[in-house]
């Protein structure tokens, strides 16, 4: 089998001129093209994004010359394989049409044997129709359906494209077309399409055993040799015949088997099956998938609050910890591996478990999944639904079946995939807009005849595909959904917690009580740091917090009132760009480490909540935004106070709040404060941990501090350690600062501050920060808040975002500084 990718030698015009101009590179987008040309701006500056939405108007022409072919022997296929086409495509060869498609996620393949002109020049050409002019003209021709939802163009509802496209609450309007995936040329007699492994790991966990199916395209093929290695030893092979309808398959068994764990619980072995299909006598093609033998389980089980909604992977229960993901850039085909590797690996050293893939994105690269597999990270998949009301006409259910049968089988050797989910928030469209839904009917072809017919999708076309390719992924309807049950409901199934920034705005120190069983989805946004903002800054007189221009680069409804309040509530605020910047990173730093921390407290409380997952670990262009990362991978002060409440021993202590705001700022007579230890080993520790109750005025002990030795911190889950009261009008204002020790070496701190910040006299810290090479070492005289340093290009630093109290120096590792680079710059709350 020879394979040909045609990634170079390509041309585009818009359609209906006559300029043909050069393409870089395929896979594309239109908008790329256009920039190598200098026909656009590069729309992430300034407010360049209007100045290219008439792109998205118009139909974009690519075609490009096919290598010489010789004529085709007896039994010889020539294919063009499309690995994704975005949207409306038509696909000539020599002026004759010979694909339309009009669904980005579809993997289509022609066999052009027959067509080709042989000896002579064959010409490729594919149309792109502009999306929104597509999905104007279904809804029109759809009156019958509501076109109601969140986000964007409601037209977009009607076309098999990345929602996302059509603008959202963080990103831009960029209607991308072109040849997103890649494109190929293929030549054979016999090829292997799919490999199959079905298996199942026996309840001792020391035996996997199953099948391996192979689909074989080419009469030729007769007979199919499968093999299975790890780490260059073989441990099965088999052989079986091509039957009929063109599979062969054996049974394997695999004793004593490396199982596949989440990291931090375990190893990542990947075993690679192999399927060579023959003619009997030759080798014709042999196709490999890295795969890893896991008993992954969703846990629903009846408890005495609702119903648990947790992940046990071999026999441990996983505390899921995470981000959810957007696609990782506007232009998706200009996100290399290496960058990839970047944002799953920045997951693993932040303690981060699983990544959420959000229904409103892509179908992500087969590298991403790829790099979780070898990383650890447990991928929780959306289907690609995303706020709205989808319709369910016979066309578009079956464009949706051939995407979803599609992707379900190119992903389902994955050992990383944990969950996948029908939709993301269509359920709270469905609530909010009081579509019809009666989950006590269970007849699916009555739910295509209310105004909420995409329940047809979600809960028959959607589960019953995951049981025929995937039945070893769990399926679950929507996210958030819980038994038919309201979203908002905190017993059942996984909820999106949006009360803190959005809906009725409370206060981030009580997240903790407002989550559920599964948080899949909370936030709070923050700036990026000022690189990121003086890169998509093109006036500098727009240097200032509420500048057009910086407006201009968050799309959120109502940001600027919701940033005010959260400031104005907790901190003294600043109009200096700098330090208005740090407060909205402390902000979101504090309130992501509230719902974290008190989220991972209930999972060692009878499994209360399983997980929770940050809307959201990244960008897709520069912005404000909730992400805790940003579009250049800066990370924001809230990805190091995540990464303290995930580590696998997190030691915490928490006072009672007390909301000051309906008070009216009378202060409480006493607060109720707890200490306690999150653990995720799986097996118990023996700790010290040592409470102690510092002066934020003087730095100064206010009493003497409790010393716990020889803790036996329990496995997977949460010991109390103490519990007490301050008397405050007795004590004078003290942080209560913990730390935990494992083998006399500080493995963990937390300090628990009086709120709201903003009544804090924080001048006169007494702060030393001392570059040590390749450390830093931090001291304070006094109680200290969220001492931030720098991030620069090429420099990892271990920890930010520091509390610092007297008498605890920490020292922090740096990578990548240079001997003499200058020291990195740093600031803290209340700095001069």
């Amino acid at each position: 089998m020879a394979v040909q990718e045609l990634s170079t030698g390509w041309q585009f015009k818009q359609t209906d001129t006559e300029d043909w101009l050069p393409v870089a590179r395929v896979p594309t987008n239109v908008h790329l093209d256009l920039m190598d040309n200098k026909k656009i701006e590069d729309p992430f500056l300034g407010f360049n994004e209007l100045k290219c939405e008439w792109v998205g108007d118009k139909s974009w022409s690519y075609k490009l010359e096919l290598p010489t072919l010789s004529a085709a022997e007896k039994g010889t296929r020539h294919v063009l394989a499309f690995d994704g086409l975005d949207t409306f495509a038509t696909v000539k060869l020599n002026d004759k049409i010979i694909l339309e498609s009009d669904n980005m996620w579809i993997m289509h393949r022609v066999d052009i044997t027959e067509k080709l002109n042989e000896g002579k020049t064959n010409v490729l050409e594919i149309d792109f129709k502009p999306a929104l002019l597509e999905a104007r003209k279904i809804k029109y021709a759809h009156p019958e359906h509501k076109w109601v939802g969140f986000n964007g163009d409601m037209a977009r509802l009607a076309v098999r494209k990345a929602q996302y496209h059509w603008g959202w609450d963080w990103g831009p309007v960029l209607m991308t077309c072109g040849p997103w995936r890649a494109v190929r040329l293929e030549n054979f007699q016999a090829r292997v399409e799919g490999l199959r492994v079905d298996y199942e790991v026996d309840a001792s966990f020391k035996k996997v055993s199953g099948t391996i199916t192979a689909t074989v395209e080419g009469s030729s093929g007769k007979i199919v040799n499968f093999s299975a290695e790890l780490g260059g030893k073989e441990v099965f092979k088999g052989t079986a015949d091509v039957d009929s309808r063109g599979q062969a398959k054996v049974e394997f068994h695999v004793n004593e088997p490396k199982l596949w764990y989440p990291h931090g619980y375990g190893e990542q072995p990947l075993y690679t099956v192999t399927a060579t299909v023959t003619t009997g006598e030759h080798d014709l093609h042999s196709l490999s998938k890295r795969t890893g033998f896991r008993k992954g389980e969703l846990i629903q089980q009846p408890d005495d609050i609702g119903k648990t909604f947790y992940f046990r992977f071999n026999g441990i229960d996983v505390f899921c910890g995470g981000s959810d993901w957007i696609p990782a850039d506007s232009f998706t085909p200009r996100i290399t591996e290496a960058k990839y590797r970047k944002w799953l690996e920045m997951m693993v050293d932040g303690y981060q478990i699983m990544i959420r893939i959000w229904g409103g994105g892509i179908w992500e690269e087969d590298v991403f999944y790829d790099l979780c597999d070898e990383l650890g990270v447990l991928v929780w998949q959306d289907f690609m639904f995303g706020c709205g009301n989808y319709p369910a006409y016979p066309e578009i259910l079956k464009s949706i079946e051939a995407e979803c049968v599609c992707q379900t089988v190119r992903l389902r050797h994955h050992p990383s995939l944990a969950i996948y989910a029908g939709n993301n928030e269509d359920y709270q469209v469905q609530e909010q807009y009081n579509l019809t839904y009666d989950y006590e009917d269970k007849d699916p072809q009555s739910w295509l005849k209310t105004d909420f017919p995409a329940r047809y999708i979600y809960e028959k076309l959607l589960p019953d595909l995951v049981s025929a390719h995937s039945p070893h992924v769990p399926y679950h309807p929507g996210s958030p959904w819980g038994d038919g049950k309201t979203s908002s409901d905190t017993t059942v199934g996984d909820m999106h917690q949006w009360n803190v920034w959005h809906g009725t705005q409370e206060k981030y120190q009580i997240f903790d009580t407002l989550g559920g069983r599964f948080n899949s989805e909370f936030g709070m946004e923050a700036f990026p740091h000022i690189d990121t903002i003086k890169y998509y800054v093109t006036d500098p007189s727009q240097m200032y917090p509420q500048s057009h221009m910086i407006d201009f680069h968050n799309k959120a409804d109502g940001h600027e009132r919701r940033i005010a309040t959260y400031l104005v509530e907790n901190f003294r605020t600043h109009t200096d760009l700098e330090k208005f910047i740090h407060l909205t990173q402390l902000s979101q730093a504090e309130a992501l480490m509230f719902g974290y921390r008190g989220w991972r407290q209930q999972w060692g409380q009878k499994r209360f909540c399983g997980g929770a997952l940050v809307w959201q670990l990244n960008d897709c262009w520069p912005v404000t935004s909730w992400s805790i990362c940003d579009y250049f991978l800066r990370k924001k002060p809230a990805y190091y106070a995540m990464r303290r409440v995930l580590a696998p021993i997190a030691v915490a202590v928490k006072r009672a709040h007390h909301d000051w705001s309906v008070v009216h700022a009378r202060p409480a007579k006493t607060s109720d404060y707890e200490c306690w230890v999150a653990s995720s080993k799986t097996s118990e520790i023996t700790a010290t941990v040592e409470l102690r109750y510092i002066s934020i005025a003087t730095g100064k002990a206010v009493k003497d501090k409790v010393v716990k030795k020889d803790v036996k911190i329990v496995a997977n889950g949460t010991t109390d350690i103490l519990k007490g009261t301050i008397n405050n009008e007795v004590e004078e204002e003290h942080v209560l600062a913990a730390r935990i020790f494992v083998n006399g070496e500080v493995v963990s701190r937390d300090v628990d501050w009086p709120q709201p910040l903003k009544y804090l006299d924080f001048s006169d810290r007494g702060v030393e920060v001392t570059p040590r090479g390749d450390s830093i070492s931090v001291k304070a005289n006094k109680p200290t808040k969220g001492l931030v340093f720098e991030e620069r290009e090429g420099v990892l630093v271990h920890d930010s975002a520091l509390d610092v109290v007297p008498g605890d120096e920490q020292i922090v590792n740096v990578r990548g500084l240079g001997a003499n680079d200058q020291a990195l710059k740093w600031t803290y709350l209340g700095e001069p």
